[in-house]
């Protein structure tokens, strides 16, 4: 079996703990208006490998992930649930950290077959919440946010570590009623174990230009690490109250 990728990073920092080797999915159903990797939307793979392939690349530099392990990420990892699975069985064989990052969207409760043998083998999973409330989720990504809150949920039953990111975006995440709801969501999922509030920027634009696609935010200002952190506390505010109804 191979998967459909669009690239591997043999030296990741910024996602999951340590130093990390970051498989690249090809494929995704979002159409986010802030993506920055929109290049990894169509399904047709930039490269192909086996999850044989992969681990061996990684054993080979293994001495450099420093409490570090594999990611999956993309694109929509999910997409691609057998390849999923078979990278991330065999990395646990080797005692390597699994991580998934991902949008969530491709989680269906009605029938969570793929879902429960991915979370099986994955140490760490690092969910993307875009919007809280459905609608507006609607209008920025072109999906429903439904299935995404329910993997929160399925993750958090399953007692699988969880890692929420939201990216704070001018005009569409910053309010700071909406980042409280957030936070009262996130509040009910007992294997939280981080948060991210990131501050929203352009720098995907020249990947738009080069594909020749319209920018959907080009009049949207970069987001200050102020402006995030003060995000941070409202929605950490938000899981404080929860906890604080659900405690005796």
């Amino acid at each position: 079996m191979k998967g459909n990728l669009h690239s591997v990073e043999t030296f990741g920092t910024v996602d999951g703990p340590g130093i990390r080797f970051v498989v690249f999915f090809q494929g995704c159903p979002m159409r986010c208006l802030y993506c920055h990797n929109p290049d990894t939307w169509e399904t047709a793979p930039h490269m192909q490998a086996d999850a044989e392939e992969l681990i061996a690349q990684y054993l080979r530099n293994q001495q450099y992930y420093v409490k570090g392990g594999i990611t999956a990420t993309g694109g929509e990892p999910m997409l691609q649930p057998e390849f999923l699975t078979d990278l991330f069985t065999r990395a646990r064989a080797h005692q390597i950290h699994t991580c998934l990052d991902t949008s969530g969207i491709c989680f269906d409760p009605a029938h969570p077959e793929n879902a429960e043998k991915i979370l099986a083998v994955t140490d760490l999973v690092m969910l993307d919440i875009k919007h809280i409330d459905d609608g507006k989720h609607r209008q920025l990504t072109g999906r429903s946010n439904a299935n995404i809150l329910a993997f929160a949920q399925f993750i958090s039953e399953k007692g699988v570590p969880l890692w929420i990111r939201h990216v704070i975006v001018p005009g569409w995440t910053d309010d700071p009623d909406e980042q409280l709801r957030l936070g009262t969501f996130l509040g009910g999922l007992r294997s939280l174990k981080g948060l991210d509030v990131l501050p929203y920027h352009d720098l995907g634009k020249r990947k738009y230009e080069a594909l020749g696609i319209p920018y959907p935010l080009e009049n949207v200002q970069p987001v200050s690490k102020e402006t995030a952190a003060a995000a941070y506390a409202q929605v950490l505010r938000g899981i404080r109250m929860r906890l604080r109804e659900e405690i005796p």
